[in-house]
């Protein structure tokens, strides 16, 4: 792990520009972020020791975690880059469950098959993130299937806390 230069700064910035709209690169990507290395390609993010984001082998894509879908929800007003899922659901989401359709209170419109989305519940706080399935005008209208292939929850299992309390 090393600290990233300006070259892959200025390139992980505008990965971030083109996967998660303008400004995106600035707030996820701060001065001084490390990054781990793989066949001259970067793996992973890391900020203060905390994982931001890994970048998927296959097709570059960004794969979030907790802390880098964090500074994303700061960085953007609601509804933009989530699914909005009911209180109903969210539980399960947070566990990492798959997002139905008939869960989706709201979500941006401009989402798309494919794409990296945050999933939260109606206060706009952290559940998961994950692949879409459906694009975000389907989200609200169709009401059966999958709206969202969780990758990683964020919710709390056994008894665990996150120390905030």
């Amino acid at each position: 792990m090393r600290k990233a230069n300006e070259a892959e700064l200025r390139k992980l910035r505008m990965m971030a520009d083109y996967l998660f709209g303008s400004g995106a690169g600035d707030k996820l990507f701060p001065d001084g972020i490390f990054i781990v290395k793989s066949k001259g390609r970067i793996r992973q993010v890391w900020m203060n020791g905390e994982p931001i984001c890994a970048i998927r082998a296959s097709d570059g894509h960004i794969i979030l975690n907790k802390r880098g879908a964090m500074g994303l929800l700061r960085a953007f007003p609601t509804p933009r880059l989530r699914v909005i899922v009911s209180d109903e659901a969210a539980p399960f989401v947070a566990q990492g469950k798959t997002v139905f359709a008939k869960h989706v209170i709201r979500a941006d419109q401009e989402i798309r098959p494919g794409e990296e989305v945050i999933v939260v519940n109606e206060k706009d706080e952290l559940l998961a993130t994950g692949t879409a399935v459906l694009a975000g005008v389907e989200m609200g209208k169709v009401r059966c299937g999958l709206a969202v292939r969780v990758r990683r929850g964020y919710g709390r299992r056994n008894g665990e806390h996150d120390g905030d309390e």
